[in-house]
Order: C-alpha cells, then sequence, then structure tokens
C-alpha cells in the first residue's frame, strides 16, 4: 500500500518524464548531425571486381541499351546511373558532355524513368551516352552496389569496376577522370 508522502514524489517523476525524453532525443540527434564528418555514403562491394551480369533493352527510341558484355572490349568507360527526374544529374550534364569530348565512353543507366522524359532530357542537357540501359526496376542499380542518382563507375578495358563516384562530378574532376581512365588502357 502507498502512503501519501509517496504520491506527490511519484507524480513530479511523471512530470519529467517528457522532458527527459525530448532532451534524450535532442542528445541523440545533436550526436548524429557532429559525428565527425564520418562518411555515410555506401560503397559498392563490386569495386575491383568484374561488373555483374546484365542486359537492359534501350531506355529511348534509337539509342543501343546496355550489356555487361560490353565492358570487356579492352576499352576503360565509365557507367553512369542518372534519371531525367534527377535534378543533381542536370548539374551534372556538363560535365558529362566535356568527358564525352576527351574521348571518354560513357554508358548510361536511366533509372525507372519514361523515354519521352528521357528525351526531353537529353534535348536540354545533351546526350554523352554511347548507350541508354533502361532499368526500370533498378535492379542493375542495386546490383552495382549504387545507392543514389547521380553515380558513375570507372570500368577498366577488362570489364572490372575500379572506381566508384557517388554524387555529381565535378568540373574539377573531369582531368582527374580522363587521366584515371587513360592509365587503364591495355
Amino acid at each position: 500500500m502507498t502512503s501519501e508522502a509517496d504520491k506527490p514524489a511519484r507524480s513530479s517523476w511523471v512530470l519529467w518524464l517528457p522532458f527527459a525524453l525530448v532532451l534524450s532525443l535532442g542528445v541523440l540527434i545533436w550526436w548524429g548531425l557532429s559525428s565527425g564528418g564520418e562518411s555515410r555514403l555506401v560503397e559498392s562491394r563490386w569495386i575491383d571486381k568484374p561488373v555483374p551480369e546484365f542486359d537492359l533493352p534501350p531506355a529511348m527510341p534509337g539509342q543501343p541499351g546496355v550489356s555487361s558484355r560490353q565492358f570487356s572490349d579492352g576499352k576503360p568507360r565509365l557507367i553512369n546511373i542518372f534519371a531525367s527526374w534527377c535534378i543533381p544529374c542536370r548539374v551534372e550534364a556538363p560535365q558529362l558532355e566535356a568527358l564525352r569530348d576527351r574521348g571518354v565512353i560513357i554508358e548510361g543507366i536511366a533509372i525507372r524513368d519514361r523515354p519521352e522524359d528521357l528525351a526531353r532530357f537529353l534535348a536540354d542537357h545533351g546526350n554523352p551516352f554511347v548507350g541508354i540501359g533502361a532499368d526500370q526496376q533498378s535492379a542493375v542499380q542495386i546490383a552495382l552496389g549504387s545507392s543514389g542518382v547521380p553515380e558513375t563507375f570507372l570500368v577498366d578495358g577488362d570489364g572490372i569496376i575500379r572506381e566508384q563516384i557517388q554524387g555529381v562530378v565535378t568540373a574539377e574532376m573531369v582531368p582527374e577522370i580522363v587521366a584515371r581512365l587513360e592509365r587503364m588502357e591495355r
């Protein structure tokens, strides 16, 4: 049995409980946001391994699709995962054009896109792609270990994925990407 003296102590504890929970949640959020700049990017498990097997149909008429068989022809290239609905992909487009102009082979994988939207995107932002595969269910994107768009993989002439660039390819990155691909040539 509880005495009358215990009731005020218990009721004041109950009043402080929501405040303690909110304070704890705030501390957890602060700790998560200030965790020393640790990378939260997901690295593909395919780095230094052959491109996984896939065969994507063309994403739009007049443009070939993309198949993993293409990546073992002795020519290093990029796989660029993008979408017409992706705002950062629009920012990246001029850099992909600059890479193409410097002789880089770029294969595109369009994620959950419609041919008409893709055609409009390419008309507005340029088409640096040799082929564009339609990945309507993101199955190849997931198989490659990609966690978003845009994302780019550097593949050597033997079809081995050597590097992964998560996010936008910037203008500053263009010369280094070209140099890396030149070092991969057999």
